[in-house]
Parts: structure tokens; sequence; C-alpha cells
């Protein structure tokens, strides 16, 4: 009897290549390469007047796809569709059957890439949840409907910007714009308040060794001195007092670890110990999940990434716990620590764990490039920790009187580390053994009383991590938008990073404050967090979708309307200087301001941004510009960034960049090289790894080179052009190389070493045939020289290792010998922080 065909569709090439590994030529495995129908980008696409009915279209760029897997496909019995488990993959799956006219398709799900796991997923095939579906397309629609009706209003109230990209509003990035703005303005409205706090510096008459104790009470009364004058004479009567221990306290803590990672902690965690932004953290959990190429094949080394639960399947804890066992002993076996029960958690994936415990990020490092290894071991580390015994500690609590006087003095020593053995921590401990050694009526000698001034701080502005936890304790969208939110305020240019922090441009502000006075429901966090919700209850088949968007549209279209033919908001009871006309509240791409009513016969105005971008109007500097000859002005660009620039702006564009010292920048030096993109003049510049070549037609040409590339004829993006033909967008590689004493394990050809635009690396010399590429470790374990550093004679000011001098991509600069553990770095020539 004739077999039946079998084909899988999966989303990503990749993923086809971990099945593979394990299903063989059972089954034809197949990639849609993500969605293949979306809603059109010419105009909204959904009929509001019939049921909010959508008008899918084949994505242009998926045509081809498409018609690709429709024959693929011909003669196939039985098609299996293996999308991600999640609205989105579910969405993709409807699509599928949809565009390829799919009877009967099956639709399987799996957490993880693993061979028992797809096994035990065909064999228990189900169909398209549709509830699901509904609660993608809702979401979807929703976001169609502010996009396409709110951007307009925008245009026309603000301003469009033509190139450098329109202006836009969305149901979720806008009421996280609000949360920074809002964020900026208690930053700008807090007004600091002085407080003292007074330590001494203790000694045993025994040993002599030393520790600090807190001053607390004065008799029975709590002491919280707010200013010098109050310090003053309690520190002269602490000079004079005698210093005895009155109690010991000891106590026993267990501190428990952390639950595995969910998507928000993932992000979080990545972003504070590794520096990666969501968005990264997402591409290379992305392609753990998928599957990396090791000695057993292709193999996904992590479970899916997008989840808001921190479950964990039996069997994986088993794994975990015999790991533990083996490596650390019985005792260091914890329980399992899964966290509290959250609100609103959909719980239909586990937490984000290794697959095989067994691979160790020691084993795997060798086939893994370095931000993924750095991913992967915090994922295994902090999935291991989680089902690890708690540590131990003993807490100490020493009172001591100082005649009249209370002071506390406290500490903890590690007594059993459990979990912290693969989460290690750095402590001192060494003032804390001084307290052990004390004795309940031992006398103290003074050493030195240790009065300081300190001011309360603001609420600090949002990192990536800081702002990811508030949109997930806010309902703030969900695991699978927190990173792409973010990328869309970047790229509309809301915000900006300053020493890893979010801060609102000009614009950003500007945006904020029109959507806060005319759309106050688009940026409320609590009706944004009601519609989620209401999207879980689609999902979970007690809402009808189309219900969810009449309710919404009957009050947001009202307000589009209304707000497209408003008037400018009237500023009660001020009148303009010049004219004695009203003035008016107005929103323009560079500001918002107040306005005259008799515009364009009154040109006055005033800022209105001042409450958190002070200091923006221009002043003149003393100096003519070199171009026109019209004054030059100090400015502040919509980055809150100063500059001088012409006063002839914008018939004279001329300006200047001022460094750290607020000094202009030398002007960047001309050479003879020509630029091989456009063919314009090459300049030497300036940036934060020193000097590098760019064309002087930037920004409409944004080639740049090192200065030895100049010499050799090799280009930045000529090499980074080669190196992602080579790898499918990966490190960039030129096109020649040393050859290594090593074969490529896909081709048999030799493998080379070669350079991209992030260093060098291993790739084999068949190239473009064959696209194998391997890290440079694999280089030096057969035996590649490894680069030269050299050692300067000065200590790292974060952690005490030597300094080196190091090349990057800009030219040489100062790094830690450290790295990765330490991440300073400074310019070679300036000596200056990044």
């Amino acid at each position: 009897m004739k077999s039946k065909r079998k084909a899988i569709i999966v989303e990503s090439p990749t993923k086809t290549r971990t099945l593979a590994r394990f299903l063989g030529e059972d089954y034809t495995l197949l990639a849609s390469r993500g969605h293949v129908r979306d809603l059109p980008k010419g105009g909204l696409a959904v009929d509001v007047e019939n049921e909010f009915e959508p008008d899918y279209t084949t994505i242009p760029s998926q045509r081809k796809t498409v018609s690709e897997l429709k024959k693929q496909l011909r003669g196939v019995d039985e098609v299996y569709i293996a999308t991600d488990p999640d609205r989105e993959g579910e969405a993709i799956a409807w699509h599928l059957v949809e565009s390829l006219q799919l009877e009967d398709p099956k639709r399987i799900e799996f957490n993880e890439i693993t061979k028992d796991a797809v096994i035990k997923a065909l064999e228990q095939p189900g169909s398209i949840d549709m509830s699901r579906v509904n609660a993608q397309q809702a979401r979807r629609i929703l976001d169609r409907l502010v996009g396409y009706m709110l951007s307009p209003v925008l245009w026309s109230r603000i301003g469009s910007r033509g190139k450098k990209g329109a202006l836009s509003a969305g149901r979720v990035q806008s009421v996280a714009l609000r949360i920074i703005c809002d964020r900026e303005r208690e930053i700008a409205a807090f007004v600091p308040e002085e407080y003292w706090t007074i330590e001494v510096l203790l000694a045993t008459d025994k040993s002599g060794e030393q520790f600090t104790a807190e001053l607390k009470t004065k008799g029975e009364e709590e002491l919280n001195p707010s200013t010098e004058a109050e310090v003053q004479p309690i520190v002269e009567e602490l000079q004079r007092a005698r210093y005895q221990v009155e109690n010991i306290g000891h106590k026993r803590v267990r501190r428990s670890p952390q639950p595995p990672f969910r998507t928000s902690t993932l992000q979080r965690t990545a972003a504070g110990k590794l520096d990666f932004s969501a968005n990264k953290t997402m591409r290379i959990a992305q392609q753990l999940y998928e599957g990396v190429e090791t000695a057993e094949g292709t193999v996904g080394l992590i479970t899916y990434m997008r989840t808001d639960s921190t479950r964990v399947a039996d069997e994986a804890q088993q794994q975990a716990r015999r790991l533990i066992a083996e490596q650390f002993g019985d005792k260091f076996v914890g329980k399992g620590i899964t966290g509290k029960r959250r609100k609103g958690v959909q719980d239909a994936h586990e937490a984000i764990r290794p697959t095989e415990v067994s691979r160790t990020p020691e084993q795997m490092a060798r086939y893994l490039d370095r931000d993924q290894a750095r991913l992967y071991e915090l994922v295994w580390r902090h999935f291991v920790a989680s089902q690890m015994a708690p540590a131990v500690y003993d807490e100490i609590a020493v009172q001591i009187s100082a005649d009249e006087y209370g002071l506390r003095a406290g500490g903890s020593i590690l007594q059993f580390p459990g979990y912290l053995s693969v989460l290690p921590q750095e402590r001192d401990e060494t003032e804390t053994e001084v307290l052990r050694t004390l004795e309940e009526k031992q006398v103290l000698d003074l050493r030195e009383v240790l009065p300081a001034q300190h001011f309360t701080k603001p609420p600090p502005r949002f990192t990536e991590a800081s702002l990811v936890r508030a949109l997930e304790e806010n309902g703030i969208g969900r695991p699978s938008t927190y990173a792409p939110t973010i990328e869309t305020l970047r790229q509309r240019e809301y915000v900006y990073m300053q020493q890893r922090t979010f801060m609102p441009t000009v614009l950003g502000f500007v945006v904020n404050d029109y959507l806060l006075a005319n759309f106050p429901d688009i940026v409320d966090v609590e009706f944004t967090a009601n519609v989620e919700q209401q999207l879980d209850n689609v999902q979970a088949g007690k809402l009808r979708w189309q219900g969810l968007l009449k309710r919404f549209y009957k009050g947001f279209a009202q307000e589009v309307e209304t707000a497209a033919g408003a008037e400018p908001q009237i500023l009660e009871g001020e009148v303009c200087p010049k004219c004695g006309g009203r003035l008016q509240e107005r929103f323009s791409l560079y500001g918002k301001f107040a306005g005259c009513e008799n515009y364009p016969e009154c040109d006055y105005t005033r800022d209105l941004l001042t409450d958190v971008l002070p200091d923006r109007e221009p002043e003149e500097v003393g100096r003519d510009c070199p171009e026109c000859g019209k004054p030059l002005m100090s400015r502040v660009s919509r980055r809150g960034q100063r500059f001088i620039g012409c006063s002839g702006y914008p018939e004279c564009e001329y300006i200047e960049r001022l460094g750290p010292d607020g000094q202009p920048l030398p002007p960047p030096k001309e050479t003879d090289v020509e630029c091989p993109e456009c063919g314009g003049k090459m300049i030497v510049r300036q940036g934060r790894r020193g000097e590098f070549l760019g064309c002087s037609n930037f920004p409409r040409c944004r080639h740049t080179q090192s200065l030895e590339a100049s010499d050799t004829g090799e280009s930045d993006s000529a090499a980074s052009t080669e190196g992602r033909r080579a790898t499918g967008g990966g490190t960039g590689q030129t096109a020649s190389g040393d050859q290594l004493d090593l074969q490529c394990d896909k081709c048999g050809a030799p493998m080379v070493v070669r350079s991209g635009r992030r260093g060098k690396f291993v790739a084999c010399s068949a190239y473009p045939k064959c696209k194998n590429y391997k890290p440079m470790s694999v280089a030096y374990d057969a035996g590649y020289p490894r680069p030269e550093t050299q050692k300067l004679d000065e200590a790292c000011p974060e952690c005490s290792e030597p300094l080196m001098v190091r090349s990057g991509r800009r030219g040489k600069f100062v790094g830690c010998s450290g790295f990765p553990k330490c991440r300073f770095t400074r310019d070679l020539d300036t000596g200056a922080e990044n």
C-alpha cells in the first residue's frame, strides 16, 4: 500500500533544518517565511459598516513564496501547520490555509523544537483555534484604525516630516510615550530636599578592627536631621560619648532564587546584565529557539521565547535536578521556583529555559557567536538556579549606645550558597566578620564621626528594563509587543537614549501633549489595559471580536472628527504682548508654543515646553557664519543636545557640533580618497573609537571606512555587503582570507579567516556555494595566531584589572583586560569614558 505524502509548514527556513535532523525524509518541510497575508498599505482596508470586515491581500514580497508553496504541496495528502504557538502564529496558520486553499489541514504546536516534543505534537494534531485568530484580527484592526485615522490628524495639526518619516500614533506606542513623558515632567518638577545621615567609625578595643554604625535615635525619639545646624551639636556630643555594645541579634535568613524567565524578565535582565535592547534580545532568542548548527546538527537550544508564564514541564525539572545533584550535591537541589500567579497570565507556554539542560554554556560556546553565547548562558544559569535550594545567610544586628544616642550596625554572612553557585554575586563581608567577634557590654573606641549631607533624588528615567516592567505591570501590550513598541518610539524619533535611559525629544513631547489634549483615551493607561483584557476575552471565546471593535470605534471616530475640525485652544487670561490679541495653544514639529490669533499679521510666539526643556531659546555666540556672514547662534536640537547653527537657517545650513567640553569640534579633514559608492570625497571624521573616513555627501551617502582600510582600498560597506551575501545578513566578510588547517563540516572545502564590519570570523572557502561560518574561537583552536594586545601601565577604574589597547571598527581604543566581565572603554587619545 502506497504511503501518504505528508508536509509540515513552519515560518522559518532555520526551523526546517532543525526539524529535518530528526524527522528525516518522512515529511516535506516547507517555510512560509512569516506572514503571507495582511491588510494592504494603501488604505484603511477595513469595512467599518460591515462588521469590520478586513480586506486581506497577499503581501507583495510573499507572492513568490505562496506560489512556490502551492507547487510543493501538489500531491501531498496531509498538511501539518506548525507555526508559533501564540496569537500571531495562529493567524499565520489561518492565512496559510486561506491563501493555499488547504482542505482539512492539521494544526500542531510545540513549545520546544526537540524530537520528543515534535513527535508528540504529530501524534495529537488539532485544528486552527479561531478564537485565537480572532483575537489577533481584532488587535490588527484596532491598530489599523488608530494608525490610519489618527496619523493624518497629526500631519495636519503638527506637520509632516517628508523623507524623515511620517508622524504616527499607535494604541500601545502612544501610551508608552506618555509614560516616558510623564516621568520626564516628574523629574523637571521635582524639588530636592536636604537631609543628613551620621555614621561613626568604631574599633574594638581587643583587635582594633574597624566597622561603621549609623545613628538612629536620641532617647526614644527617631532622629532625622535635615540641616547642618541640626547636625553640628549632635556631632559634638557623639565625639565626647562613650560607646558600648548593648544587644546582638542573630537571625537565619533564606533567600530563594527567581523564577525562570518569561519574556519581560528576560528582556529586563538582558538589558541590565548584557546591555541588550529588547529588540536585540528577542532577535537572538529567536535564533536560539529555531536552531543553531552544532556537532549534533541543527539544534533548538531554548524553548519558545514569547511567553508570560513561569511554568516548567516535569521532565525539564527532573533533568535540572539530576544535573544539580551530579555537579553540586543533593543538598543543592531545590523544590523549583515558579513565582506567584499573576493576573492576566495566559499560561499557554512554559517559561523560557534550555531544551536540554545538559547542554551547558561552556559546551555550546564554540557553536555560538558572542551575543548568542551570552544570552544562552543567561537563560541556562537562570533556569538551573530556579531549580536549586535557597541561599542561607546569618544576619547580625548590633545595637550600640553612645550615652543617650542609639546606633545600629548590621550585616549578613553567607552560610550556604545554594543557587548562588550558578549565579554568583560579589559581596564584601569584612565588616560583618568584625561584628561576629563583638560581645554584649563590650566598650568600643571611637575613631571618627562621619556626618554626610544628602538630597532626595527625583524618580529615575526609564531604562529599557524598567520601561518593559512598567508596561507589564500596567497591562500595556503583551510579551510579543514590548520590543517592537520600544523600537517604534526610537524610529519615529519620539525618544532617544542618553546614558542608557529614555529621553523624550521635542517631537515626542509635542505628539504626546497633542494626543493627551485631543485623544485622552488613546494615551490613557487604564483604557489601554482594558482593551488588552478584552482581547484576552476574545481569545478565551468570551467576547465577539466585532463587538470589541464596535465599542472602541464609536467613541474614537467621534474624537477624530472633533479633533480634525477643532480650532486651536485659547489660553485663558493671556493676551499677546505685541498686539493685544488672544493667545492660542499651537503645535509644530519643533515645539509646543503660544501663538497670536492674529498671525500672520502678528508673529509673536512663546515656548510652552519650558517646564521640561528649559534654555531652548537661541543665543548669539559672538561670531559670524563663515559661509553667509550672518550671526551664529547657540541652539538646542530636538534631542536636547546643544550645537551652533547659523541664524540664516534654513537658507544657510552651516552648523558646528560641540564636544563634551562645550567647545566646537574641529572641522573634518579633507582627503584625496574617493567614495566608492557616490564618487564624493572622503573626509576624516571623529567617532567614539577615534578617527575614521566618512563620505562628504553625508547624509545622502552614509559610506564609511577605517583609516587603515583607505590604504588597501577596503571599505566597511563593501565588507559588510559581501558578508551579508555570505551569511544571509550576519557578520559581514571580505572576499579573501587566510586558509586554516580545517575543513568545512558541510561541504569539505577548506575553512578560511575573513574580516567583516564586526571583526574576523571563520567561513567556508567555497562561498557563495557554501555559506557555512563559525566564530574565531574555532580558528584559534586550529592554531591561528591570536591578535597581539598592548597592555598599559594603568588599572581599570571599575574593576582594577590592567587596561589594554584594542582595535575596533573605528580604530584603536582602550579597553579592560577583564572583558567581557568588565566592559569599561575609553578613547585612546582623549581618555573620555564611553
